[in-house]
């Protein structure tokens, strides 16, 4: 049985010259920097940010509306939806794309190396709320989520808005939320103001920003980024994409930095399908077994650490881990045409040198 009493959490090394990497400048994607990867909860200006068309700007006059396969339809204003009850939910969010860069032939989609993840608090209205005030209809199937970001897209006709669904059950579980703050604070513009989704375990997509509407609907949503992006493509058979896959990433020592060679080895793993059960950390070619600690809450990732002594000269650490569904972390995945959920176990090279090294932690 895995120890889960010793593995702490990373710390930040150096201070980031930058609170983003971008990685288009319009509309804005940046990924988490490496230096802010350690922290437990990633401060609100290095949260990762994805979006697919520019971003609409928030007003007073904003509205949500709760439509389609209900008995009650009724459109909520700002200001009624911050009298409602909140709720606060600290969770992993990862881009679909992120470690699209690992991928080889690299895909199309933007060119993301591992960063598009983040760990934050988010406060909000239960989902489920107000899905019981607007009454389900008995045929109702599921949930689509439209955003007020719209746009062209090369192999669509006319102007494409940002829509995704997704099923009832997970729409109406307790932590699903209509975002409203994120790290106690109003969500700021690139995270979706004043309203997005938050739904804990599944790919970021999920979570649609600027959120204008709630459409019960009775038949499978075919949408473009339901059917056309945010899909495993593989050999021309689609299958949108979902839950995150299980996965981790080595943080300390920083990749390519001088470590001493007698360290501790500490990272982060998560999943979207069950709590995290094993990490195994491979220096060079030979694994050994992590010790896994306490994920601050159901939907944070999961710290782990390792003691080791390194081998002198440049390593390769290595990190697989498993989850309660029994998924394991794959040597390679099977690739897909737009590069979605790459959770490959990834190389991350050191150099160990003798000695203390300034400036690190064991």
């Amino acid at each position: 049985m895995t120890d889960t009493r010793t593995a702490s959490a990373p710390e930040a090394e150096t201070e980031t010259a930058a609170p983003l990497d971008v990685v288009r400048v319009h509309p804005l994607c940046a990924e988490t920097p490496t230096s802010v990867l350690p922290l437990a909860v990633t401060p609100r200006e290095s949260v990762y940010v994805r979006s697919n068309f520019e971003m609409p700007l928030a007003h007073d006059a904003w509205e949500l509306a709760v439509r389609g396969a209900v008995r009650t339809p009724f459109t909520l204003s700002l200001r009624e939806i911050a009298a409602l009850p909140m709720h606060t939910v600290l969770a992993t969010m990862e881009c679909a794309g992120n470690w699209r860069l690992g991928m080889d032939p690299v895909p199309t989609g933007e060119p993301w190396k591992y960063g598009a993840v983040s760990t934050t608090r988010w406060s909000g209205v239960s989902l489920a709320a107000l899905l019981d005030r607007a009454g389900l209809h008995d045929d109702a199937l599921e949930l689509l989520a439209v955003g007020a970001d719209a746009g062209p897209r090369d192999d669509a006709v006319g102007e494409v808005r940002f829509e995704r669904a997704l099923p009832l059950d997970v729409a109406r579980h307790p932590d699903t939320l209509v975002a409203t703050h994120m790290d106690g604070v109003p969500l700021t513009a690139h995270h979706g103001a004043p309203l997005r989704l938050l739904v804990p375990n599944w790919y970021g997509m999920a979570s649609v920003k600027w959120l204008t509407a709630l459409e019960v609907r009775t038949t499978p949503f075919t949408g473009y980024f339901q059917s056309k992006r945010y899909v495993y493509d593989v050999n021309g058979t689609t299958t949108p994409v979902t839950r995150a896959l299980v996965k981790s990433m080595i943080v300390q020592p920083a990749p390519y930095a001088d470590s001493s060679a007698d360290t501790v080895v500490r990272g982060w793993a998560w999943s979207g399908s069950g709590a995290i059960t094993n990490v195994d950390v491979a220096v060079n070619d030979q694994w050994h077994r992590a010790t896994v600690g306490q994920a601050a809450s159901a939907y944070a990732w999961t710290p782990f650490e390792l003691s080791v002594s390194l081998p002198p000269g440049e390593v390769t650490l290595r990190s697989r881990a498993t989850d309660a569904s029994g998924a394991v972390q794959p040597e390679r995945i099977v690739w897909n045409a737009l590069g979605y959920g790459n959770n490959a176990i990834r190389p991350h090279t050191v150099r160990a040198v003798s000695g203390e090294i300034s400036g690190l932690e064991s």
